[in-house]
């Protein structure tokens, strides 16, 4: 009895020992990890978690720290005047010894936004191929933060993440701006550069504000603490759900595509007479089935030469709208369950034949207007060949449905994103941010002119570093270019950027000149790295001599039928890109309606006119959602800032 009592006690007693070691073994954030970069010049911050009251003690080069944990487990230690350079070892030792290898000093930037941010180099790569394959830097490194909300509290730690190095495994998954960004401050000062992805796409402003800085937003307040109910988000992620699901199904159903299993509607054999037809790319709205939604099927045949026979190759579709599934010669090639991204289906060799080939396309529209957007690349391509598929096409509705409403994006509620994705990233000390995001809040561009300037102070405020750099994205050119000056959201909200600049040590891209006005997504991200970096130089490195923004409009004057405009950021002059006529200047009278105007360089100036205004009162300059006029630079290269010499519309 004795004996068993004694083993009973034993094994009480190792279990503790073990629950015990285990308890109080050293935790570290995700964060302070392998190949992390920590940034020079500045109090760092090394913190994590141990037993209540554990002693810690912390080695990083040639300097040695002592420390107790508070009774809770927390701790931190400050670590000084730390200079570029790597890589080092940290070992920090408790109960438990930890080693933290490979890491780098230098600066460290947190890249964030919605998906112009997010969107990765690999999401490019017929673009950036090159840059791919030459990407290996030990000295650039980027830290994912894996995308998450929370509305009840503060998260301390990333459920998952790591540092990854520059090279052509890990690149593609890079934030693309964010690697040329990383890329041309390497390049410039030659120092490790460290970049914390924290980035969703489709995010609004207000998610990533803190909730003491949602109080000022009151509506977006009250919807925070709406969403602090799990089970309102559980109902509603269900009926989601249940609704999305069935309209699918249904769909499925209906479409008579795929009623007869064996004449489904991308067999090659498949009788087409009584299919209309229509030009691709183009939308179906304007034509005989009119502006329906639901599935509409495409056919095509194209004639193949034998060069490009036996050959692994690819389908390029642009873009649709708003999900595709797509076969060849009755073979399945590739789908895209959304409207954004460009369709590249690579297939493998045997899809093709010699001569006569069917390309098939499923359509689904879920909401507005289906079909092919205008202004992208159609065509099959192996190797050097390319067969164009743009022209007539057959095409028949499947099934028509009902508009199906989007999801409710939870992840995009005011605060979610800050609780989540930023809170965790606070105590890294950092350099700077950089910003790319608003296309989601141009729907109220006025409120940006508050929401904005707020999330630069709140986050300034929640790191406690003072005026970090902030430089951020003025919004692309994008949608169709309207034929006479009008109204914009997009460039009310450019407005609204422009105006943060007001507060100290922001920069600011402009980029009216390299977005695409068919794509929300851009594809040049190397410019926009560029000219992100010209603003660092300026503002976050102090170099008073680089010219590092295009003109900024500064003040007016009336004389005459001409108003006479004064700019900041000349740099060596202005210029008119391409020395064409200089355009995208708009000019109104007393009456506030505004015509496209004249406009000329005079020395540092820009004078506007129009021989039918005798009396002008306001000036708008690349005005638009996509001024595609507009071409006023200074002789750096940089394009002039929109903007609007009035306040009509306040």
């Amino acid at each position: 009895m004795n004996c068993k009592f004694n083993l009973i006690k034993r094994i009480l007693f190792l279990s503790f020992l073990i629950s015990f070691s285990l308890y109080s073994q050293v935790r570290l954030p995700r964060l302070i990890s392998d190949g992390m970069v920590l940034q020079r010049d500045a109090p760092v911050k090394i913190w994590g978690w141990a037993a209540k009251n554990e002693k810690l003690s912390l080695h990083f080069i040639d300097s040695s720290y002592s420390i107790t944990a508070d009774n809770k487990g927390n701790w931190n230690i400050l670590i000084y005047n730390l200079k570029a350079g790597g890589p080092y070892t940290m070992t920090i030792s408790a109960s438990n010894t930890v080693s933290i290898n490979n890491i780098m000093v230098g600066d460290v930037w947190v890249c964030s936004g919605q998906s112009n941010m997010e969107h990765t180099v690999g999401s490019f790569s017929w673009v950036y191929k090159d840059v791919i394959a030459d990407s290996k830097n030990e000295y650039i490194r980027e830290f994912n933060v894996p995308q998450g909300y929370n509305f009840n509290k503060l998260l301390k730690d990333l459920p998952s993440g790591k540092w990854e190095i520059a090279n052509p495994e890990n690149v593609p998954n890079f934030s693309a701006v964010a690697y040329f960004f990383g890329k041309y401050i390497y390049e410039k000062y030659k120092i490790p550069i460290g970049l914390i992805n924290s980035s969703l796409g489709g995010s609004p402003a207000e998610s990533w504000l803190s909730e003491d800085a949602l109080k000022e937003f009151p509506e977006y307040y009250r919807e925070a603490q709406k969403f602090k109910d799990s089970s309102l988000i559980k109902k509603i992620e269900k009926n989601d759900s249940k609704r999305i699901n069935e309209w699918y199904s249904l769909l499925n159903r209906k479409d008579n595509g795929f009623k007869n299993p064996e004449k489904i509607w991308y067999d090659t054999s498949l009788n087409t007479s009584d299919w209309d037809t229509m030009s691709i790319p183009g939308y179906w709205a304007d034509k005989k089935i009119g502006p329906v939604n639901g599935v509409v099927w495409f056919r095509r045949k194209v004639n193949i030469p034998a060069s490009m026979v036996g050959k692994k190759g690819k389908i390029i579709l642009g873009r649709i709208v708003d999900a595709d599934s797509v076969f060849i010669n009755g073979k399945f090639v590739g789908t895209t369950s959304y409207q954004y991204p460009r369709r590249r289906y690579d297939f493998p060799p045997g899809i093709l034949k010699k001569g006569e080939n069917t390309v098939v396309v499923r359509v689904i529209s879920n909401i507005g207007i289906g079909g092919f957007v205008p202004g992208k690349p159609y065509e099959i391509v192996v190797g050097d060949t390319a067969v164009n598929l743009k022209g007539q096409w057959k095409y028949k509705l499947g099934a028509e449905m009902p508009p199906l409403q989007s999801q409710t994006f939870i992840r995009w509620k005011p605060g979610g994103l800050f609780n989540a994705m930023l809170a965790p990233l606070l105590n890294y000390r950092i350099k700077g941010v950089i910003w790319y995001q608003g296309e989601s809040n141009a729907d109220k561009p006025i409120e940006y002119r508050k929401l904005f300037p707020a999330l630069i102070r709140d986050w300034r405020e929640e790191w406690h570093e003072g005026n970090f750099p902030f430089l951020f994205v003025q919004l692309p050119n994008f949608m169709k270019a309207e034929k006479q000056p009008s109204e914009s959201n997009w460039a009310l909200l450019r407005e609204a950027q422009l105006k943060a600049l007001s507060l100290p040590y922001t920069g600011m891209a402009v980029t009216i000149d390299i977005g695409e006005w068919n794509d929300i997504h851009p594809v040049d991200k190397k410019d926009v790295g560029k000219r992100l970096v010209l603003a660092a130089e300026r503002v976050a490195y102090g170099d008073k001599d680089v010219v590092y923004s295009g003109p900024v409009y500064k003040s007016m004057k009336v004389e005459g039928n001409k108003i006479i405009l004064s700019f900041t950021n000349t740099g060596s002059g202005l210029t008119a890109r391409d020395d064409q006529k200089l355009g995208g200047f708009a000019i109104a009278g007393p009456d506030k309606h505004f015509i496209w105007a004249d406009a000329k360089i005079e020395k540092d100036k820009v004078v506007v006119w129009n021989d039918k205004i005798e009396n002008p009162v306001a000036v708008r300059y690349a005005w638009a959602d996509n001024p595609e006029k507009a071409n006023l630079y200074n002789k750096e290269g940089l394009p002039a800032s929109p903007f609007r010499t009035d306040d009509f519309n306040k």
